[in-house]
Parts: structure tokens; C-alpha cells; sequence
């Protein structure tokens, strides 16, 4: 999902196949539900990996991922303003092995270049935060390629050659042991160059023995890291125009039966697993429709979650999440800001009360001016670097509802209902104004005059 571009700049995206939140008496039941299940989950996994209480290791909490442009590169003060932000916010940063800013790392059979990954690295260390590494994508000599790098989508996004899946498991391994400080891998990016056409699935096989062999090498570099997958797309559609429909649904459509077997054959196959861990938008993918409006549609996340976590057994994680359907282009700038960090706000809280271990949100950063929903004004510019209300959000998030947070009920009259959404912890309260204007609302006995789309914190 995302824009793609050309050298390092492809990102994500769905292509061909491509309070808790309390406003009623059936959230208040899921609200309780969430709350025992939050403070003493527990699992048991035979195939090996981290139970989900004690050290609680995968709950890593609400962070981004590096895209093309980063703080890492730039305008001195720029750069500096930018790593002040991120020291004090000490977020979880995600960064892929290649592509997303970072150069081919294995050009050449035994041939390394981590220049680029190196200083990635080195800006999330500087910053006080905690990394993480997706293993995408597969250099050019491992899918029929040779040396060198073909930087297009299409080349980008092939997965490796079956007689190759244990070269990729060693640069994997390779990877882990250059920087033992990095203790959570993800394995691979949404099934890039695992679709079956002939048999219009997803080689949810395929893709289990290249899981398989990476988890392998990179316990075997280091024990103490967390390895999880299979970053599947969890696509979903209107119930009316749904091929390929599963029972997985709610207002917001239906996700393909696709996305749920892959998920299901990794687990019942995979060698060993730290975290399940997915991606996908709260709108339709044919036509990209918000059901039944943008900040009811946020509910997938919760439901899909709650699947998962069944499913599997594993803690959860979000690679990525978007409430903003793209334009023709890829882009994401038809909302005003504080329309966009209003639904971004409702979906932290779907994601956060339905008991989520970790979320990444996908950093847009851009050379110019113009930025619609990045984390910090570009380092390209001389003055750039300072955050933006996306960084406020997910930054003030993550410290007041991290992974284990016990939420408790919050009191919003049923006239008032369809207008605010609300999660609560202890004192401390988050208000979101679902309108376009502003609005009077009573929520957990105080009267509250709220701006349109005004995202508060109180407490």
C-alpha cells in the first residue's frame, strides 16, 4: 500500500488483488471483554516462541516505518530538529532490508552493502527507539535477475526463486547477527510476488518455506529475537460486490477468504512464531468505500484483530493501517489534516482496545513543502524537521495507551453517541469529535465544547 516510485522509493500496496470505544451497551460489553483479556492473556504455543504474558516481549506498541525520504538524511538542523522529536517520543521504528530508503544489501552472492541500512539503523539507536526490521525486499540475483538492481515496482516486488529461499534466509541471518540490538523481524512485505494466477490464490506455501528457513537462521544468529509473519493484506469489501467472500465481516464489508487461508496455512505450518502480523485499510478495496462512514469503518481493525488473535493464539501486530483511500495517483491529500488525524485517533483506539501488540503507521515523507499526514516537516528543507499533529497523536498515544493498558467505561449519553468516540484509562481521556462542525457533548460527565473534528486529550 502507499506510492510507489522508483529507485528505493517503492512502497506497499494493494495492487491487482487487491472504548474502549463505548457508545452503546454492545461496545460496553466488548469494552469489558477487552479489558479481562488485555490484563491476563495468556497462550500456549507447541511450535515455539514468546507467550503472551510474564515479559509480554512482542508487545511493542504504537510506531512507524521508514519510507524513501527519513530523518537520517537532509538539511543538518532539519535532521536534528527531527531526531529531538523522536528522542523524546522513543517510538518502535520499522525499516525494510532493502527498498524504503535503503540500497540493494546483497548485490552480488557474498557481496554486502549496508551503508544505507547502517545509518537507518544508527538514527533509530540515536533516538531512543526501538527496532524493528522487515526482511524485504529479495536482491535481483535471487529472482532471475543479475547483478546490479532493477529499481522498478515490478522487479521490487518479486519474491525470491524457490532454488534461492536459502540465500534469503542467510542474508537474513547475516542481517541479525550485524545488529544484535534489533530483537524484532518481520518476515517479508504482503505477499509481494506470492500470488498465484493460475490458481487465483495466494502461494501461501511458498511463502510458509521461505518463513520457515528465515525463522530458522535468524533464531539461530540470535536467540533472543522475535520473528513474525505472514504480513498478508487483509483486503475486504462491500458485501454486495464480495468475491471470494469469508465469514470474517461487519458494516464495513467482508475480507476475502484468501487473505484468512493464508494466514491460517502459515500458522498451522509455520516452524515457530513470535507475533502474527498483517496490513490493511478500513475502506472497500473495489472502490475504496468507508461503510458505513469513515470513522464507523475503523471497526475492521477491532474485528480483524479479534480473528487474528483467535486464529492464532499470537499476539497481533499492524504493519501498516490506512483510513484514507488514495487517489488515482496513490495519494492520500483529499482530507484536511485535522479531518485525517480524527480518524487516525478512532482507529489507534480500535486497534488499542481490541488488544493489539504493535502498529506501525506508514511515515508519507516528502521532499517539499506540502506533507499530508507525515510525522515531521521534510529534513530536505532548511527549516524542516518539526513534527507535525500526526506525530502529536501517535507520539501522546503511545505513552498513555501502550500494549496492556486496562481501559475502563466511559459515560457518553445516547444523543451524544453518534457524534464523539472516547477511550479512557485511569484519569486520562481521548475525545474525538466524529463531525465536520462543531458540537456540545457530554462525555464521562463533563460537557465539552468541541471544534470540528477536534481530537482531545484530557486528564
Amino acid at each position: 500500500m502507499g506510492r510507489h516510485g522508483g529507485i528505493r522509493a517503492a512502497l506497499p500496496r494493494q495492487r491487482w488483488w487487491r472504548v474502549a470505544v463505548l457508545l452503546t451497551a454492545a461496545a460496553v460489553a466488548l469494552a469489558v471483554l477487552v479489558t479481562v483479556r488485555v490484563g491476563g492473556w495468556r497462550w500456549d504455543d507447541p511450535k515455539g516462541g514468546s507467550q503472551h504474558s510474564g515479559s509480554r516481549s512482542a508487545d511493542i506498541g504504537w510506531g512507524f516505518t521508514h519510507t524513501q525520504y527519513s530523518a537520517d538524511l537532509g538539511n543538518d538542523t532539519a535532521r536534528k530538529t527531527a531526531a529531538a522529536a523522536l528522542s523524546d517520543a522513543r517510538l518502535p521504528q520499522n525499516q525494510h532490508i532493502m527498498g524504503w530508503g535503503v540500497d540493494n544489501p546483497e548485490p552480488r552472492p557474498g557481496s554486502y552493502n549496508f551503508t544505507d541500512l547502517d545509518r537507518r539503523v544508527a538514527l533509530v539507536r540515536a533516538t531512543h527507539g526501538t527496532p524493528v526490521l522487515t526482511l524485504c525486499c529479495a536482491p535481483d540475483w535471487m529472482k532471475g535477475g543479475g547483478p546490479g538492481t532493477d529499481w522498478s515496482q515490478k522487479s521490487l516486488e518479486k519474491a525470491p526463486d524457490r532454488a534461492h529461499y536459502k540465500d534469503f534466509a542467510h542474508l537474513a541471518g547475516v542481517v541479525a547477527k550485524r545488529y544484535p540490538d534489533v530483537r524484532h523481524f518481520i518476515v517479508w512485505n504482503e505477499f509481494k510476488g506470492f500470488y498465484d494466477d493460475s490458481r487465483k490464490r495466494w502461494d501461501y506455501e511458498g511463502y510458509t518455506e521461505l518463513y520457515n528457513l528465515v525463522y530458522a537462521e535468524v533464531k539461530k544468529q540470535n536467540s533472543k529475537a522475535l520473528v513474525g509473519g505472514p504480513y498478508v493484506v487483509m483486503d475486504s469489501d462491500a458485501p454486495a460486490t464480495a468475491s471470494n467472500a469469508s465469514s470474517l465481516s461487519g458494516p464495513w464489508g467482508v475480507v476475502d477468504q484468501r487473505a484468512l487461508d493464508a494466514v491460517e496455512y502459515w500458522n498451522r505450518h509455520r516452524a515457530g512464531a513470535d507475533f502474527v502480523v498483517v496490513d490493511g485499510s478500513s475502506y472497500t478495496r473495489e472502490g475504496s468505500r468507508l461503510l458505513p462512514d469513515e470513522f464507523s469503518a475503523t471497526t475492521k481493525f477491532a474485528d480483524v484483530t479479534a480473528w487474528l488473535s483467535k486464529a492464532t493464539g499470537l499476539p497481533v501486530w499492524w504493519a501498516e493501517w490506512y483510513v484514507e483511500p488514495a487517489d488515482a495517483q496513490d495519494d492520500r491529500k483529499g482530507w484536511t489534516e485535522q479531518h485525517r488525524v480524527a480518524v487516525q485517533a478512532t482507529a489507534l483506539m480500535q486497534l488499542a482496545s481490541s488488544g493489539v501488540a504493535g502498529a506501525f503507521y506508514w511515515n508519507p515523507e516528502e521532499q517539499g513543502e506540502s506533507c499530508p499526514g507525515c510525522l515531521w516537516r521534510s529534513t530536505e528543507l532548511a527549516d524542516g524537521g518539526g513534527r507535525l499533529p500526526m506525530f502529536d497523536l501517535i507520539s501522546r498515544f503511545s505513552k498513555s495507551f501502550p500494549p496492556g493498558t486496562h481501559f475502563r467505561a466511559v459515560d457518553v449519553p445516547e444523543a451524544d453517541a453518534p457524534n464523539v468516540r472516547a477511550l479512557a484509562s485511569g484519569s486520562t481521556l481521548l475525545v474525538v469529535n466524529t463531525q465536520d462542525r462543531g458540537i456540545t457533548a457530554h462525555v464521562d460527565g463533563r460537557t465539552l465544547d468541541l471544534g470540528a473534528y477536534e481530537v482531545r486529550w484530557l486528564g
